[in-house]
């Protein structure tokens, strides 16, 4: 009956692994997915802040250009005195302007938006003689503004940024003077194979891009009137400015979208009725004071390849871990199979050994630990019952101490012989007790390894009452022999193993805390780009300007320009500096230490989160007076994490703010950290040290901070408590040992 059961019960348990299987392909894909999409969203913002910086600065650089030369002389003549050699001179000084600034073409216009002179007046393709009223930036400028404007030139066909000014005498407007620049360069430095970089203009024509089958093509379709206006401005010449075939639009809610579009020159990654596709990431950032966009489209190919991985990776585990619990199973109903055999086998010798087993099991030895010169470390209840000696006074002394004279060449030999085996001795000797009298022992001296050095566990039986049974348990003897063997050796093992498995858990301890440093730094990331961002955008404006300077063979502004580079250096190391110090690995030491290091090395790891979200956070104005003992490295993380944590708890306060104070009780030194939050749940006060227990709901975290902050504390003698504030708010309290007047002294 039972085995039909379980056969009935396979196809069962078949059908459940498979739903869970799929259950944890879906849920893996899915979270998979969301998470290489959300990297992808970072990487792609900072390239595209990295490319608008680029191409405003590049803009920038001549946007003052045309006001500067405006007041020239050179161009006011040909405006006052049309005619004769003014507009000659004014073409030739137009042309070497245009040659020191490196731009595309210079030229002015008058009143009526007819060119008079301009840089390529020697070229076939002169704009001396063209009228270009149509244009806005003429207009603008004529107006008595500043243009900016891009199109395609209606003389050279090719693509160019125009900037103008107007040309003023005696407040009345002459003419205007435009600057052109070839944004080509620009373009030819975007490079990236897995990304497309676009600008648009504000009517979302596509007039700079790294694909050049988009170039005068439209995100979106134009209405006819637009697409009209447009053509008839000859901002584009003659380009028919036809969209880009989307086929699919789905917006993330994070202001990017996942676009589809149609493209047939790639492999495709996704096919609708045989068309194919490629999908993308599309983030869109404004340029200010520019008029036109930039778009940046990433393609999703490595996030699908990314969610293939994960999912094959996670099926992989799925089937490991099955076929590990079915072979467990198998082998437990083996293992059940042979323990029936045994006890079958073994309920003859029951009654013969268990007055053995019951010898054994009351059997109470003494152990005694030695250093690597054979010293008395310690000397457990057994040993002192047996030798009579209390522990405090045999500490520090030689093991021969406690053996006949005899018996101390043996086992000091076996001490002092470097070897690097794990060879146990075990003899009979003769002990010797505070009265001097004398009792047989048989002596187990193993060695182990701790921190480097050899140490020494001594294990004692007293022999007194098996000398004295000795006759009448002869013919059990070699049984009982053979079992204190047996039992010395799993005892020797078992002590060994323990001792291993402390030094694992003491590193895997060590390692937690370093990852939760790690963690914290992680968390820390974004603030820290962001820090490190604005420093290296001045350092590149301040090398630009410094070369521009030497170009220009004016040495003394651009040594200015490489101090303030060198003073943007200091500034980031400054930035990176507590960030290496709160990373590295603490040393254990406990020594003097004050709240106000504490507190600098705490708010420079933690002021940019402090500032972006907000957050008011006072502490004692004696902070510099306030001493205790304790680890520099690990106090810090240990208050990184609380004020992390009070920061956490007041995500819905408009105004958070956290509150540190000191003050000494006795011996100990107090450090509370109070939130204005809701407060820890009183059924919860006595789990928040515990390891994974977390109030996030978010899942944030792992619910280790706490835990491993209470186990800092209380491995530099102190403790870590949390209380509610009567008016709100949750309160940790560091307590530390004071700094000893004989230290401070």
């Amino acid at each position: 009956m039972a085995t039909q059961e379980r056969l009935t019960s396979r196809p069962f348990l078949a059908l459940c692994l498979i739903a869970v299987l799929i259950l944890v392909v879906y849920q893996t894909a899915t979270i998979s997915r969301e998470r290489a999409l959300a990297d992808l969203q970072y990487r792609t913002a900072a390239d595209l802040g990295r490319y608008s910086l680029s191409l405003q600065q590049e803009l920038d650089r001549y946007k003052d250009i045309p006001k500067l030369i405006s007041t020239h002389s050179e161009l006011l003549n040909p405006l006052l005195h049309p005619g004769g050699d003014a507009e000659a001179r004014a073409s030739l000084y137009l042309e070497k302007v245009n040659e020191t600034i490196g731009a595309s073409d210079a030229y002015l216009m008058n009143s009526e938006g007819m060119t008079v002179a301009a840089s390529n007046w020697d070229k076939e393709k002169t704009f001396v003689g063209r009228n270009f009223a149509f244009r806005p930036y003429f207009k603008d400028g004529i107006s008595g503004q500043a243009g900016r404007y891009f199109a395609l030139g209606t003389t050279s066909k090719k693509r160019g940024y125009f900037f103008s000014y107007p040309v003023h005498y005696r407040g009345k407007t002459l003419g205007v003077i435009i600057v052109k620049i070839d944004i080509n360069d620009i373009e030819n430095d975007w490079n990236d194979p897995l990304t497309d970089i676009l600008v648009t203009d504000e009517d979302g024509v596509i007039f700079l891009s790294t694909r050049p089958e988009w170039k005068f093509r439209t995100l979106t379709p134009l209405s006819q009137d637009d697409l009209q206006r447009i053509l008839s401005s000859l901002r584009y010449g003659e380009e028919s400015l036809e969209a880009l075939n989307v086929i699919k639009r789905k917006d993330r809610g994070d202001g990017t979208e996942l676009v589809t579009l149609v493209d047939g020159d790639w492999a495709s990654s996704e096919s609708l009725d045989g068309v194919k596709t490629r999908q993308y990431l599309q983030q869109t950032r404004q340029v200010e004071d520019a008029g036109f966009n930039v778009s940046i489209l990433a393609n999703i190919k490595a996030v699908e390849r990314q969610v293939f991985t994960n999912v094959l990776l996670a099926s992989f585990s799925y089937g490991a871990l099955v076929f590990l619990l079915l072979f467990l199973f198998t082998r437990r109903r083996v293992a059940e199979q042979r323990e029936q055999f045994k006890r079958q086998e073994q309920q003859a010798l029951e009654s013969s050994e268990a007055r053995v087993r019951a010898i054994i099991d009351n059997t109470h030895a003494g152990l005694i630990t030695l250093d690597h010169l054979g010293r008395i470390e310690s000397f457990n209840p057994t040993a002192e019952k047996l030798f009579g000696y209390p522990a405090e006074d045999v500490q520090g002394k030689y093991f021969s101490h406690l053996l006949a004279q005899q018996d101390r060449a043996v086992c000091w030999q076996h001490i002092t012989t470097s070897t690097d085996d794990d060879t146990e001795l075990m003899i009979e000797a003769l002990g010797c007790r505070e009265d001097n009298t004398q009792i047989p022992v048989e002596l187990v001296i193993g060695r182990m390894i701790r921190e480097g050095d050899r140490y020494f566990i001594v294990t004692v039986h007293d022999m007194t009452e098996r000398k004295q049974y000795e006759q009448k348990l002869r013919k059990a003897r070699d049984m009982l022999e053979h079992r204190v063997d047996e039992r010395t050796e799993d005892l020797s093992r078992a002590n060994a193993r323990l001792l291993t498995e402390m030094e694992q858990h003491k590193h895997t301890q060590n390692e937690l805390i370093q990852a939760a440093k790690l963690a914290v730094l992680g968390q820390m990331s974004a603030g820290i780009n962001h820090e490190l961002n604005q420093p290296l955008t001045a350092i590149r404006s301040y090398a630009d300007n410094a070369r521009s300077f030497l170009d220009i063979n004016k040495p003394e502004p651009a040594q200015e320009n490489l101090g303030e580079i060198s003073l943007l250096t200091e500034r980031m190391a400054k930035i990176i500096g507590p960030l290496k110090e709160f990373s590295r690995k603490t040393t254990g030491q406990l020594s003097p230490i004050s709240l106000q290091a504490a507190k600098d090395g705490a708010m420079a790891i933690m002021y940019g989160q402090l500032a972006k979200a907000q957050v008011d956070i006072v502490w004692p104005e004696n902070a510099a007076e306030v001493y205790m003992l304790g680890d520099m490295l690990r106090l810090e993380q240990v208050l990184v994490n609380l004020i992390s944590n009070a920061m956490q708890a007041m995500d819905a306060l408009s105004s958070p703010r956290i509150e540190i104070s000191a003050s000494q009780q006795n011996t100990m030194m107090s450090i509370a950290v109070r939130d204005f939050g809701p407060g820890v749940p009183e059924r919860d006060l006595e789990k928040v040290f515990e390891p994974f227990y977390t109030t996030k709901l978010d899942k944030q975290g792992l619910g280790l901070g706490l835990s491993i902050s209470h186990r800092i504390i209380l491995s530099m003698g102190g403790q870590l408590t949390v209380t509610n504030h009567p008016d709100g708010g949750a309160v940790f309290t560091v307590l530390l040992p004071v700094v000893p007047s004989s230290v401070q002294a």
